[in-house]
């Protein structure tokens, strides 16, 4: 996992420009008897169906002085329901060839489930009694806990969550988001069983939820389950956190840590994921610093310089905040010099854009020529469920390209004029950098 993707939730954009190009999806908008609502392409090929299912509001609803109650919660979920302990339930997931999943981010708690059509309805009501009566056990609840306290300690001696951890504070100060998801070491030891049944209580609820199906299920199939799996849950849950802007300030936090080499974060606030120029932002944080060998600062801080292995740029998209963000790893005696290249550049996308062979080559890769490969119904419905919660539409798929394409050189300038300020860069670094001190 890279340092940048423990910063970014589940939701990361840039899963909508790893869709592929099936502009044959059909997806149907199903509603059940009971008013919720999800998304499916049905398939008929392969007799099984993939579940995604999440809830808007992850760990951000963490009380304060609670931190980590929604995470331990969510861990919780498949170790006990009903009057199944962790190992019984285990056992009847397993006989029935059934996969489920439970996981939370910031901004979500998502259940992914796959079942064989000839299983559905026994597959249904053993993940309907996980998520509606979870039994917390003293003893799972103690297994777990230990589980995320040692994940939480070595996170005190690891130079990447560190730095994600000082980025988060200056950027989110005061909001939820300033938080790691896990919780604190010195709140997951004090959180009760009541701490969890509340959690539980606050985020999974009819309100927020998001479904998307694919495979061997009708769209009337489809409604009943919905009803049967999530209809006695709570109604509402609490208000989200407020939107926050990034706090993100010109300067350098230096953090010291033994080692050879230095952790080194940088960015500042980012574009909204339904913002009209957002194409042309991926367009620019592609060029700038993309997933390609191409990319601007590979080229100028590895390739040319030898300064990191790897270098990377995301646009970041939370629920309540956006940030565009890099990372690298670079040895402790050439730090100096890869923030002033990381600077220029900068500098330099927001001043004169990108070249019109530049827009080409990414608009080729954006819509086709590189394609990450999303087969199977499992991707399909992450993709689906991911579609929802950031506000596109069904159709998406078919229009991608299309507004990709649209983009012109035009677009792309003036949008870099605005998006990268080289003024506004906060590095986080931690390690030994020479010559390198913090600032304001």
């Amino acid at each position: 996992m890279t340092l940048l993707s423990r910063l970014i939730p589940a939701t990361l954009t840039l899963l909508l420009f790893a869709l592929p190009v099936r502009a044959a999806v059909d997806i149907q908008t199903v509603t059940s008897p009971g008013g919720i609502t999800a998304w499916l392409v049905q398939e008929e090929k392969l007799p099984f169906t993939a579940l995604e299912i999440r809830f808007r509001g992850g760990s951000s609803l963490d009380p304060a002085g609670k931190e980590g109650a929604v995470n331990l919660m969510t861990a919780l979920i498949e170790e006990g329901s009903g009057d199944m302990d962790a190992q019984a339930f285990a056992a009847a997931r397993d006989g029935l060839a059934a996969s489920f999943g439970f996981s939370s981010d910031i901004d979500t708690v998502a259940v992914s489930a796959q079942f064989l059509t000839e299983n559905r309805d026994q597959a249904v009501a053993l993940l309907r009694q996980a998520i509606t009566v979870p039994r917390f056990d003293p003893d799972a609840i103690e297994r777990v806990r230990g589980q995320v306290l040692a994940g939480l300690r070595s996170d005190e001696k690891d130079p990447g969550s560190i730095a994600n951890r000082l980025l988060r504070q200056q950027a989110f100060a005061g909001h939820p988001y300033a938080e790691n998801g896990d919780g604190r070491l010195d709140t997951v030891p004090g959180l009760t069983r009541d701490d969890l049944m509340a959690a539980h209580k606050a985020t999974l609820t009819r309100d927020r939820v998001y479904v998307a199906a694919a495979g061997d299920i009708s769209a009337e199939e489809l409604g009943t389950l919905l009803d049967t799996l999530l209809g006695d849950l709570p109604a509402t849950g609490p208000a989200l956190p407020p939107e926050i802007a990034p706090a993100l300030t010109g300067g350098i936090t230096v953090e010291a840590f033994p080692g050879p080499q230095s952790v080194v974060l940088f960015g500042h606030s980012g574009i909204k994921r339904d913002d009209p120029d957002f194409f042309a932002a991926t367009i620019l944080n592609e060029v700038l610093g993309g997933g390609r060998f191409s990319s601007r600062l590979m080229s100028e801080v590895r390739e040319k310089r030898g300064l990191t292995y790897g270098i990377g740029t995301s646009l970041v998209g939370y629920d309540r905040s956006e940030l565009v963000m890099g990372q690298a790893a670079v040895a402790n005696d050439r730090v100096a010099e890869a923030v002033e290249v990381i600077r220029t550049e900068w500098a330099r996308i927001a001043r004169d854009g990108i070249t019109e062979a530049e827009l080409a080559a990414t608009k080729t890769y954006l819509t086709g020529a590189y394609p990450l490969r999303f087969d199977g119904n499992g991707p399909l419905a992450q993709i689906m469920v991911n579609m929802q919660l950031i506000g596109l539409p069904a159709d998406y798929p078919k229009t991608r390209n299309d507004k990709v394409n649209a983009v012109t050189i035009e677009d792309v300038k003036r949008v870099a004029a605005t998006l990268f300020r080289a003024d506004d860069l906060r590095f986080v670094i931690v390690g030994e950098p020479v010559g390198v001190t913090g600032t304001n």
